[in-house]
């Protein structure tokens, strides 16, 4: 009978197999095990049967540990299940309580033909039970019964349990990637160093977040931005270790990404400081770097999440940061996102710089004014701060760094009055400067390598040539020729009257360029300084400034708009004239009048202000005696259609030409 009994009956009396209910009644390794005699016999030797029951109890005892609560759980329902579940009148597997179950008679009880063949099963199981019972055997028989089904609940709690811990850890680490994923970067100057935090991940989908992920992310940002409290020096240093030997930017970024997601799942004491931090920041500029990596894979590299949370930790720390971390932070970013990222990170730094100058050396003075000209970011407070502290240790810049802090302030045009009169004081005895002729490397922004210089060198008096060009350039833009430095510097350029000024290598021509618009300033702005090239010089660098590579421009889609409706003013413009060296985009040569069409190059990226160049080129030509104008792009964007644009252009132009001229001359 399936389900209930299966057996082979020899009439014989031999031994033979049988096997209790298939469904499991026994435990799985009592199955098809028992040996007993013939059924018949069972209720004439229930000795046997108790027998082989002790030894399978034995076994049992030795290989499965109880649960006690569980035991006392199910001690009231377990005198009576077992009896049933022997008979095959309930369903073994059932895990309801007993009276909730449902009872099952098998077929052969409920048989009405007579089919007596296998009455003998459940005659020797009864017989067998009243045995058992006699001998005082139940409680063994309901545990060789009952010990699956606890085995088996047993083991479906401990599946629930960890089930529900396996849930909760996953809404922990979905609660912690969401945080990540929206823990971005973004300053406004506030004075909470994390608000800028707070600010970029509200306004990630429209502001709109629910109370738990606020929760999270709020927490999230609280455990990376710890650093006060607690620390581990020896957690601290393997990360710098671990960040400094990394080979590649791609390394670097990774060892941050596991520290960061380790500290957002409970890592403490936390190892990110603002020194590990600003090193890593540091570090993956400074590979980009070793393997001159290509812009368009700078700003991929910049964009990607685990990036935007760095720079993020990284403005958070700022606070806590030692002015070479600053300078690092400026650095790094300059080099990584160029002049098309980190606007709001840029800001953030000047208000945080501001408040450290004082601690700045010369290093950290020339690589964070540096990185913010090569950003074309405008930052007048803190370039005041930095010329007053540079003016202070002055002594101490070497010829690089001199270089670069000069460059800077010209480019972004900041005034930097006390600086240059620092230098005049410093640089009075014409001993101090000389020039090495076999150099010829600019290093023009210089970049950092993460580590403090002795302060106490010698100041600077070696300079290339390149550094040289690049001084005078810096000291024409910002219209201080007549200082007493720049007489030093342009005297020291002209012993290269010998020096051959190649036309195939970009030195040579920047250099040529630099140097060809100061004499163009000396001889038209300080004639009587009587300081401008001998003319032999002159012709060289401007035969080196006439080459292709130097007078190579790209016309914007901007500029060929403008030129378009230029044509519809009535006035006889000439495109691409050029002025002593300087290309005009178009000019009406007759009444000498220059039209400049500014892209977004010409102004810096923050406050949309002239640079340096810009500045130059136009104190330049008004100085030779022509009417300048000048289109902006921002101005230009605002207008609606031609009509606006048109009448744009004419009212720049009417100061410079009156209507008479325009009425005779137009088309």
């Amino acid at each position: 009978m399936e389900g209930l009994v299966s057996s082979t009956c020899c009439r014989n009396g031999s031994s033979v197999r049988c096997f209790l209910p298939t469904s499991g009644s026994f435990p799985s390794r009592m199955r098809g095990y028992l040996q007993v005699p013939t059924a018949t016999s069972y209720w004439r030797h229930p000795r046997l049967l108790c027998r082989d029951f002790k030894r399978y109890s034995s076994v049992r005892q030795i290989s499965i540990v109880e649960d006690e609560e569980e035991e006392e759980e199910n001690e009231e329902e377990g005198s009576s299940d077992w009896e049933a579940e022997f008979l095959g009148e309930i369903d073994p597997f059932g895990y309801l309580p007993p009276k909730r179950r449902n009872r099952q008679k098998s077929s052969l009880l409920d048989d009405e033909d007579g089919s007596v063949a296998m009455e003998w099963c459940v005659r020797a199981r009864r017989s067998a039970l009243k045995a058992i019972e006699s001998r005082g055997l139940t409680a063994t028989m309901e545990d060789l019964l009952s010990v699956e089904k606890k085995r088996r609940k047993k083991k479906k709690k401990k599946e629930d349990m960890a089930k529900n811990v396996s849930d909760k850890k996953s809404k922990l680490e979905m609660d912690n990637n969401l945080a990540m994923e929206d823990f971005m970067y973004d300053t406004d100057g506030n004075n909470d160093p994390r608000g800028h935090l707070r600010r970029t991940v509200s306004a990630l989908g429209g502001g709109m977040f629910e109370e738990q992920k606020e929760k999270t992310r709020e927490a999230f940002i609280e455990k990376l931005t710890q650093f006060s409290g607690p620390s581990d020096r020896r957690k601290e240093i393997n990360l710098n270790r671990s960040i400094i030997d990394a080979q590649t930017a791609e390394d670097v970024l990774e060892v941050a990404a596991e520290m960061m997601s380790a500290v957002a799942k409970g890592l403490t004491p936390s190892p990110l400081t603002p020194l590990n931090v600003a090193t890593a920041v540091h570090r993956i500029a400074k590979n980009m770097e070793k393997v001159s990596m290509a812009k368009s894979r700078r700003l991929a590299f910049a964009r990607q999440k685990e990036m935007s949370m760095l720079v993020g930790l990284a403005m958070a720390a700022l606070p806590e940061c030692s002015a070479q971390g600053i300078s690092n932070i400026a650095w790094a970013l300059s080099k990584i996102g160029g002049e098309l990222l980190y606007l709001s990170e840029m800001d953030r730094i000047a208000e945080i710089a501001i408040t450290k100058t004082d601690e700045f050396n010369a290093q950290n003075v020339a690589n964070t004014a540096g990185a913010f000209a090569s950003m074309r970011h405008s930052a007048s407070e803190l370039f005041i701060e930095l010329s007053t502290r540079a003016s202070v240790i002055v002594h101490t810049f070497n010829e690089q760094e001199l270089t670069q802090l000069l460059w800077a302030f010209s480019s972004l045009h900041e005034p930097a009055d006390r600086l240059l009169d620092s230098l005049d004081v410093a640089f009075r005895d014409v001993m101090n400067l000389k020039c090495d002729t076999d150099a010829s490397s600019t290093a023009v922004e210089g970049p950092s390598d993460g580590f403090q210089r002795n302060d106490d060198q010698p100041a600077a008096q070696n300079f290339t040539r390149d550094q040289l060009g690049n001084i005078a350039w810096s000291y024409a833009v910002l219209g201080q020729m007549h200082r007493l430095f720049f007489s030093r510097v342009w005297k020291t350029l002209s012993q290269f009257e010998e020096q051959k000024i190649s036309e195939q290598y970009r030195e040579d021509i920047m250099f040529a360029s630099q140097v060809l618009q100061a004499n163009q300033c000396l001889k038209l702005e300080y004639p009587h300084l009587e300081l401008s090239l001998k003319s032999d010089i002159e012709e060289r660098i401007a035969r080196a400034g006439k080459t292709k590579r130097f007078n190579d421009k790209t016309t914007s889609s901007f500029q060929r708009e403008v030129m378009r409706l230029l044509t519809r003013t009535g006035l006889p413009w000439v495109k691409e004239y050029t002025i002593d060296g300087y290309t005009m985009d178009a000019v009406v040569p007759d009444r000498k009048v220059a039209l400049e069409i500014d892209g977004p190059t010409h102004f810096s990226r923050n406050t949309v202000t002239p640079l340096g160049h810009t500045m130059l080129k136009r104190r330049y030509i008004t100085a030779a005696g022509w009417k300048l104008a000048s289109v902006c792009h921002q101005d230009w964007e605002e207008l609606q259609g031609e009509f606006e644009q048109l009448d744009y252009l004419r009212k720049i132009l009417k100061d410079h030409i009156d209507e008479s001229y325009v009425t005779n001359n137009s088309l």
